[in-house]
């Protein structure tokens, strides 16, 4: 998600929870778990670590994803608006999947690169965690479509067409202006060229217009890598209508259910959405200001003054189940899964904050009356499905 600064403080102040139940974490340890957005790489070019050891400051590492019974973590290769215009985001891109490399590298006993679903049994082989990489948004292609096979060659499996801002490519839900009206003519060629090469189109973060655009556009089915569902936060168009719940699932493709407060939450929600008003505003005043030769507002004390103003209310994991039944029931269990936006935001539901607390949501959706073959789809079942239709249909 990465809306503000990750404050290492906060993160180390973790939340209590009661142990899982043994079975809740058998069921953990033996399902394929695959979390669709952890914002890991992001961390280690702004502040490096070693990720094959405990680092308490972040959600991931090795050991406490093995403890969560975690196999495949989709590493977001995350930019921001701001890299785009400045031109650095093709730059910020290769630099996160280097270090991502580097990490498997350095712990391959520990590690491994993820470029297909067939590859997950053998290579999480030995209790390794297999890092696949995801986009987040698609700054990093610029104007040029040669572009997104050069990722591809890379790793990336999927691409979050846009983040908090509108790009070249798509309309983003957090912004009032909507230039495009959805998706672009290159957007629609972007999404296309995925299609020929195998890689997952991702609609998280777009603007329901462009959604749509997607739905319509692709060839193979899509996926919303770490979205929650606009009915407990009405309004807020980062989460997904019921239509488009529905929609993305006639499709074939997969809701992958954030855990992040901010998504959940429908105070967090609101305090969000005003939040992208007010900095709009500012940025509009700024631009007046530029263009007079007057001094600007900092937007970095703008975002320290609103958490101040607005702290975060503390939720627990039912929240996220409350989320996860809505999709369920809206599209069917076998088109929803987890995103968690680990390490891409600052505050998270008690029970679920860290890899280590995967066996709570188990715990919890067993106690709400699911199977688990049922709970085993939700876990990484149905993504691993849609992955492998994606690839499927790029080679018809």
């Amino acid at each position: 998600m990465r809306l503000l600064a990750l404050p290492f403080a906060l993160l180390i102040a973790v939340q209590t929870h009661a142990a899982p139940p043994a079975a809740a974490q058998r069921l953990a340890q033996d399902a394929v778990v695959v979390d669709t957005h952890i914002d890991a790489p992001y961390n280690l070019i702004e502040h490096w670590a070693d990720l094959g050891g405990a680092v308490p400051q972040r959600h991931f590492d090795y050991p406490r994803a093995r403890q969560g019974g975690l196999d495949v973590a989709f590493m977001s290769i995350y930019t921001s608006a701001g890299d785009d215009e400045s031109g650095q985001a093709w730059q910020k891109a290769q630099m996160q999947i280097d270090a991502v490399e580097a990490l498997v590298q350095r712990h391959p006993d520990k590690f491994a690169l993820l470029r297909s679903p067939a590859d997950v049994e053998k290579l999480r082989a030995g209790g390794r965690v297999l890092l696949a990489l995801g986009m987040e948004n698609g700054g990093p292609l610029g104007d040029d479509l040669a572009n997104v096979a050069k990722f591809h060659a890379r790793g990336v499996r999927y691409i979050t067409l846009a983040h908090s801002r509108s790009n070249r490519l798509s309309d983003a839900s957090y912004e009032a202006r909507r230039p495009l009206g959805g998706l672009s003519p290159f957007g629609e060629k972007v999404v296309a060229e995925m299609n020929r090469l195998g890689m997952m189109v991702d609609v998280s973060h777009l603007s329901d217009d462009a959604v749509r655009d997607v739905l319509r556009v692709s060839r193979a089915p899509v996926i919303a890598s770490h979205s929650a569902l606009r009915h407990f936060t009405p309004g807020f168009e980062r989460n997904l209508s019921d239509d488009l719940v529905r929609e993305i699932a006639a499709k074939g493709g997969v809701v992958q259910i954030a855990f992040g407060t901010a998504f959940v939450s429908r105070q967090a929600a609101d305090d969000t959405l005003a939040f992208f008003r007010e900095l709009d505003a500012l940025r509009a005043r700024n631009a007046r200001a530029a263009a007079e030769g007057r001094p600007v507002e900092s937007e970095d004390a703008f975002e320290a003054e609103w958490e101040k103003r607005h702290p975060v209310p503390r939720v627990g994991l039912e929240v996220v189940l409350d989320h996860i039944d809505r999709a369920v029931e809206l599209a069917g269990v076998d088109h929803v899964g987890i995103g968690s936006d680990f390490d891409g935001v600052t505050a998270l539901p008690t029970g679920l904050q860290s890899v280590a607390d995967y066996p709570n949501l188990v715990a919890g959706l067993q106690a709400r009356g699911y199977g688990d073959a049922d709970i085993r789809k939700i876990l990484g079942g149905n993504l691993l499905r849609v992955w492998r239709e994606v690839e499927a249909a790029a080679r018809r």
